[in-house]
């Protein structure tokens, strides 16, 4: 077609069409082709929901069959990265109930009533919801209907709403997840499908009693979930004088200590193992800043030389602990391989609060959800895979590939991202 010209400009592109149209014929017939498949793919899926043979998938556990419903996610080119943080959420009860309970997108009314919109690039980022997509990848993840979900349309919104992770290169699972919950937490705070996200939120009076944590405007439930609040204190060396401020936070990262850096297995016999709470205590311990981070002292009324020390002023009921695998060189960005010991239950978080004796016996306790996991040997190659648990029982999803696990082969995993959910008053009293 001669008569079209095709411009690039950002995101979007104009196509001036021929004189007898083939360019909207072209259209039409390929959101007809997207359409019918659409149909038959629901009318399949109704077949095997009517079927509970074909509805549930068998895994042998102790010599008996069992039935599970889990469903893996099918890796786009890459995308394992997203992959693993999608498993994850899922597998938080309060969170991932919280969007499988909103209202969905209703269907356009008219001809297009019940049926897929054939997505161009010059459609624009309004015609695109995070939440939603988001929401129906949820709600796929454990039906049980299918042996792995393709999440393609929410591949699509993150590709339009978050440029970094356009393209099929391997990326950072840290780095997507903060983009993740940053976007859907900004998506809430506006209204969805005619319904006030800020009024869903405090409908639910689980969430919204002990929200205090807001970033970035009111709170949603991402804050009431994971937001907590650290107290940043600065003292000056010279004058003694004290600086003190909150700041929100989502997840917490922490330093592996340099003097486990060569540890890489838990069997290994030089030296002790790394803990989860050293790189805790190595964040929140007292620390002399460097020449290159000096203080400015508003009574020196100059840069001086100074400490540095965390609080945790609020614990979240979602602790997310990132640990920093991958450091800078020169030149190459290195991974850290030290394996780092961690509880499956019963992390103790009372000690590094900034006011201990305020909290209740219990609310400092946490038990672990899920791990993420990336293997190989450097942040742009490897593949990332997770571990999570679901009613009582420890899955590895691995793509496309979901397959049951024990927690002796958890707590082996050389974590990069643990989620740990605030333990109920009512378990038991056992801690880190």
């Amino acid at each position: 077609m001669e008569d079209t010209k095709e411009s690039y400009r950002c995101d979007d592109f104009v196509v001036n069409d021929t004189k007898l149209g083939l360019v909207q014929k072209v259209r039409e017939h390929l959101q007809n082709l997207e359409n019918s498949t659409f149909t038959a793919d629901r009318h399949r899926k109704r077949k095997l929901l009517e079927n509970s043979s074909l509805n549930t998938k068998l895994l042998k556990v102790n010599g008996s069959t069992t039935g599970i419903c889990a469903t893996g996610l099918r890796n786009l080119g890459n995308t394992c990265f997203m992959n693993a943080i999608l498993q994850s959420l899922s597998n938080i009860e309060q969170f991932c109930c919280y969007f499988k309970e909103l209202p969905a997108v209703e269907l356009r009314n008219g001809k297009t009533a019940g049926r897929r919109t054939y997505h161009t690039r010059s459609q624009g980022d309004n015609n695109v919801s995070l939440v939603e997509e988001f929401r129906k990848t949820l709600c796929a993840l454990w039906q049980g209907s299918q042996t792995a979900f393709s999440p393609e349309s929410l591949f699509y919104v993150v590709w339009k709403i978050m440029p970094n992770f356009r393209g099929y290169q391997q990326q950072d699972a840290h780095e997507f997840m903060r983009y993740l919950l940053d976007h859907l937490h900004l998506e809430l705070q506006g209204g969805f499908n005619g319904v006030s996200r800020s009024a869903i939120l405090q409908e639910n009076s689980a969430l919204s009693g002990s929200n205090k944590c807001c970033i970035n405007g009111a709170s949603t439930v991402v804050t009431a979930i994971f937001g907590g609040i650290l107290q940043n204190e600065v003292n000056c060396l010279i004058c003694g004088t004290e600086s003190r401020k909150f700041d929100p936070f989502l997840d917490l990262s922490l330093d592996i200590p340099s003097q486990f850096r060569n540890k890489r297995s838990k069997n290994q016999e030089n030296g002790p193992v790394c803990s989860l709470r050293d790189c805790l205590r190595s964040f929140t311990d007292l620390e002399e800043l460097d020449e290159t981070e000096l203080y400015m002292c508003h009574k020196c009324k100059k840069k001086q030389k100074s400490t540095k020390k965390f609080w945790i002023q609020k614990l979240p009921k979602v602790l997310c602990l990132h640990l920093k695998r991958f450091h800078w060189t020169a030149y190459l960005r290195n991974k850290v391989d030290t394996y780092v010991e961690f509880p499956l239950r019963g992390l103790d978080m009372k000690c590094y609060l900034l006011e201990p004796e305020n909290s209740g016996p219990e609310s400092c306790l946490y038990d672990l959800a899920a791990v993420v996991v990336h293997h190989g040997s450097g942040v742009g190659s490897g593949h990332y895979t997770a571990y999570a648990t679901h009613e009582g029982r420890w899955f590895h999803f691995n793509d496309s590939t979901v397959t049951l696990t024990d927690e002796d082969t958890v707590v082996k995993a050389k974590a990069y991202i643990l989620f740990y959910v605030e333990r109920q008053a009512k378990a038991g009293s056992d801690k880190l």
